[in-house]
C-alpha cells in the first residue's frame, strides 16, 4: 500500500500568504516524480497555526528518491536572478509518516 507523508509547518499569521504564494508557485514540481500519487497544501481554520502539507506516494523508496533528488534540488537553489535564497515562510517544521492500511472511495451512482 502507499506511504502518506504529512509535513506540519508552524507559519506565523504574517507569512501565511507568503507561504501558500510559494507554494502555488512551485506547481508541477513533485507532480512528474516517479511513485507521486497525490498533494494536499491544508490551510489552518481554527485551534492552530499549522499548516498541513499532504503528499502520497506508491512506497517509501519514491519518497526518499524525490527527497534526494529534486526536492532537495530546489531547496537548496537561490533565490530569483542568483540573489539571495528567500526566508522562510515557516517557523518551524515536523515530518509525520504512515502506512495506508485501508482506503475507501465514494460509490458510483
Amino acid at each position: 500500500m502507499s506511504v502518506v507523508k504529512i509535513n506540519v509547518l508552524t507559519v506565523p499569521a504574517e507569512q501565511r500568504e507568503v507561504l501558500e504564494k510559494r507554494f502555488a508557485s512551485r506547481a508541477g514540481t513533485v507532480e512528474n516524480s516517479d511513485g507521486f500519487e497525490w498533494f494536499e497544501l491544508l490551510r489552518p481554520i481554527e485551534g492552530t497555526d499549522s499548516y498541513l502539507v499532504y503528499t502520497r506516494w506508491r512506497d517509501e523508496e519514491s519518497f526518499t528518491a524525490w527527497m534526494e533528488g529534486s526536492m532537495k534540488a530546489a531547496h537548496q537553489g537561490g533565490g530569483a536572478e542568483g540573489g539571495e535564497r528567500p526566508k522562510p515562510a515557516a517557523s518551524g517544521s515536523t515530518l509525520w509518516s504512515f502506512e495506508v492500511v485501508q482506503q475507501t472511495a465514494p460509490r458510483s451512482a
